[in-house]
């Protein structure tokens, strides 16, 4: 973004948008096209981790729809949803008419998006990026001719806010007290009217150079300039504050300052800082799966998308796959709030199923990345937004309690789901807090209980740690909170005759009955007293509570395999029972949900050490099919046979994953690779990207194991960077699907076994040494 000589400038980027010979096109870290979005899931996504937008890309009406990851609407009793913020519109008469060489693209690297075109001679370009440094976004405006700029900017709400214009600013706040929600699509709608009284406000700044500015109602039209800054942000209220009700100041004065500061920049000043931070996380990983053969590789990405579903020989476009999931990572998760079922960008107040934190899985699926492909820092937001709610929901469990001890709930009959009490055998309440599947930013929580989803909440505080090995995160952040959720657990249990333990009134997520020792409970409930036991070993302390948490594990009703040779879901089989999705525990259950996996992946009880079980999964995974496989479920999948060290059946989840869907309507890889289930759902990259590191590369074990489940079709390629447990980075390169090189770093990490194959080798490592094998380790 360093312009010399702008007529040089556009000479060397039509040579790389035309020419497609660039190293940059050739990495495939850029996703380009040959018209205009005019579908939201055609737009291109950017972010700083709070505040992103979808680039549309328009000739003579261009669109950044926008929003903030804290505006929400909803209260603490009444579920809410995410909501769209509103649109910036940059209007260019005339560019529709006569427009050549038109190109848009997403550089992932750099996080740049752009727009190209040649009209009467001149060549047009636009850039959009969303900098964490000067939290803002930005939009430039070049032309390779003076004065070639005309038109108008507007700023629009999606909630009728106050719009204003004074000078070359335009405002717009609101109050979402003022606006009435319409019910959510799933289940819990909000109603007409709740207690939020959230505060908002975006603002956008515009500079030029040549020409001039003027304000038209509640526009600002320029004309003639050369070039052109448009400077946009948003804020709320929102604070991540149990006590203060979640809710802070008036974001008027923060946001101000924000962009006044943005906006004594140069726009190559705000990109180079935005660059380097980018960077600086992007950069970490880099992957090669292979040649992708150059007609393809320079197609569109519709067009090789479309291409792929027919012939899936394109290594390049399952790396770029791999890296717009670390990308919209990034993108989503930096600052206040995790990404959300859409991560960060939502069209709609009425978004499917709220766009809400889903913790039956799709909530912990989003940061399954995060450790092992060394965006650490990215997990953070999850961490603070548990840490935040736990006082909402300790208030919720303790008051239903409360409730259930003065008045018992009735036994269940028929077919009824079970009331839960949070009483324990004894009809004390219990300790700790548990939340239910759907959940808000408010402290809100509903449908059905998911108490299992502490559990799996604590296992991301754990690995947080093992790829960290950051004791004193471990100390005040990691441990205390599993603890807690031991202490619900140990209230929670229920003592069978035998003396095993049982999770009581559990369900298998979305799927079955709810009775008591369902295997997804019992298997979360062991990976959280074994990582809780091995925390406190880590921290030397607590010995007697360790002790006690042992025993606890020791005493769990443990998977069981079935008649059939399946891992079974539930402590009974359910051999000819059926429920609304169709039959139960029988080879001709294909159900979405695959939840007594869980101990395969992302838990760690499942393992070729344990082979009774392990065959069993992959009996489970086989009979369980890909009928009712949607785009999260098709990455789950792949996840669990790269742990079963299947490479090819792994790379044929993806391979379903990554079909082409030209229509929002349809499930499948949307042309700007948003994975629709319909709808978009975010977990479906973030998991497939997830899935490929397990492929290449897993460290559950105390081994790091390379190369675990290498596909044929990436017979040739490398990866440098990603993250082991442990505390070990790792580089390795193959070639004809055998190892010719890897290093291994200590980053934290101390001692550490490696394995290939059969061979496993001592690291003996120290902080800051490394190791570097060849062929067989040698």
């Amino acid at each position: 973004m360093k312009y010399p000589a702008r007529s040089l400038f556009f000479c060397i980027y039509l040579v790389v948008i035309f020419g497609m010979a660039t190293s940059t096109r050739a990495a495939d870290l850029t996703m380009f096209y040959g018209q205009p979005a005019t579908d939201w899931m055609q737009a291109l996504p950017i972010g700083n981790g709070r505040i992103g937008g979808m680039v549309f890309g328009g000739l003579a009406q261009d669109r950044l729809q926008f929003n903030d990851i804290t505006l929400w609407s909803g209260d603490e009793n009444t579920r809410g949803t995410y909501q769209a913020f509103g649109d910036l519109n940059i209007t260019l008469p005339g560019h529709d008419q006569g427009a050549t060489n038109y190109v848009r693209d997403l550089n992932l690297e750099y996080g740049l998006a752009q727009t190209a075109y040649t009209k009467d001679g001149v060549n047009y370009k636009r850039e959009y990026f969303a900098s964490h440094p000067a939290q803002v976004m930005v939009v430039h405006l070049i032309a390779s001719k003076p004065g070639s700029y005309t038109g108008a900017i507007e700023l629009t709400d999606m909630h009728n806010g106050n719009i204003t214009v004074e000078g070359n600013r335009i405002t717009c706040s609101g109050n979402l007290g003022n606006y009435t929600p319409p019910a959510a699509r799933g289940r819990g709608g909000a109603p007409a009217r709740t207690q939020n009284q959230e505060l908002y406000e975006s603002q956008v700044l515009v500079t030029n150079e040549g020409g001039k500015l003027a304000v038209d109602g509640n526009k600002i039209t320029f004309t003639g300039c050369d070039s052109l800054t448009i400077i946009l942000g948003a804020d709320t209220s929102y604070i991540l504050d149990y006590d203060k009700k979640y809710t802070g100041e008036n974001p008027h004065a923060k946001l101000t300052a924000q962009m006044d500061a943005a906006a004594k920049k140069s726009a190559e000043n705000l990109y180079a800082e935005h660059e380097k931070d980018f960077r600086s996380l992007f950069g970490r990983v880099d992957l090669n799966l292979g040649e992708t053969p150059p007609a393809i590789r320079a197609l569109p990405m519709d067009q090789r998308l479309a291409a792929y579903k027919v012939n899936p020989q394109d290594p390049g476009l399952e790396a770029m796959f791999f890296q717009f999931g670390r990308y919209l990572l990034m993108s989503s998760s930096r600052d206040i709030l995790p990404a959300n079922l859409q991560g960060l960008w939502n069209n709609s107040n009425n978004p499917s199923w709220g766009s809400d934190y889903h913790t039956n899985i799709n909530l912990e699926m989003n940061y399954w990345i995060a450790e092992p492909t060394n965006l650490s820092e990215c997990a953070t937001p999850l961490f603070n937004f548990v840490q935040a709610m736990i006082p909402s929901y300790r208030n919720i469990v303790a008051k239903t309690a409360a409730k259930y001890a003065a008045n018992p709930p009735p036994a269940p009959t028929g077919n009824r789901t079970p009331v839960e009490s949070f009483l324990s055998q004894d009809g004390k309440p219990v300790r700790g807090w548990a939340v239910a599947t759907q959940s808000t930013p408010w402290g809100q929580t509903d449908y059905t209980w998911n108490k299992g989803a502490n559990a799996w909440y604590a296992q991301h505080f754990y690995e947080h740690y093992l790829f960290t090995q950051d004791k004193e995160f471990l100390a005040k952040v990691a441990y205390p909170m599993m603890k807690e959720v031991c202490e619900f657990w140990e209230d929670d249990m229920k003592k069978l005759p035998d003396g095993r333990y049982v999770a009581p009134l559990g369900w298998s997520p979305e799927h079955g009955p709810h009775e008591d020792g369902v295997t997804y409970d019992q298997e979360l409930l062991w990976d959280l007293f074994d990582n809780t036991v091995h925390a406190a070993d880590a921290l030397g302390n607590d010995k007697e509570f360790r002790n006690h948490i042992a025993d606890l594990r020791d005493h769990l009703v443990l998977p069981k395999v079935g008649k059939w040779g399946q891992l079974m879901e539930w402590m009974t089989e359910k051999t000819g029972e059926t429920s609304s999705d169709g039959p139960l525990d029988t080879p001709d259950d294909h159900h979405r949900h695959i939840s007594q996996l869980f101990g395969l992946y992302p838990g760690h009880q499942i393992t070729p050490q344990t082979p009774e079980w392990f065959s069993a999964a992959k009996v489970t995974i086989n009979a369980r099919g890909d009928n009712g496989a949607t785009e999260w479920s098709f990455a789950w999948r792949a996840a669990f046979w790269a742990r079963l060290l299947d490479g090819e059946n792994a790379y044929a989840r993806l391979n379903k994953e990554l079909a082409y869907s030209p229509s929002n309507r349809t499930a499948g890889t949307s042309a700007n690779l948003f994975e629709n289930y319909p709808p978009f759902q975010i977990d479906g990259n973030l998991g497939g990207a997830a899935a490929i590191c397990e492929m290449l590369l897993q460290s559950q074990t105390p081994e790091i194991t390379l190369l675990p489940a290498l596909p044929k079709a990436w017979g040739t390629g490398s990866f440098k960077g990603l993250r082991a447990r442990g505390g070990f980075e790792v580089d390795a390169a193959w070639q004809d699907g055998k190892l010719t090189s890897a290093t291994i770093r200590s980053v934290a990490g101390t001692g550490g076994k490696v394995r290939y194959g059969d061979k496993v080798v001592s690291l003996n490592l120290k902080p800051g040494q490394s190791k570097s094998f060849g062929p067989e380790l040698n």
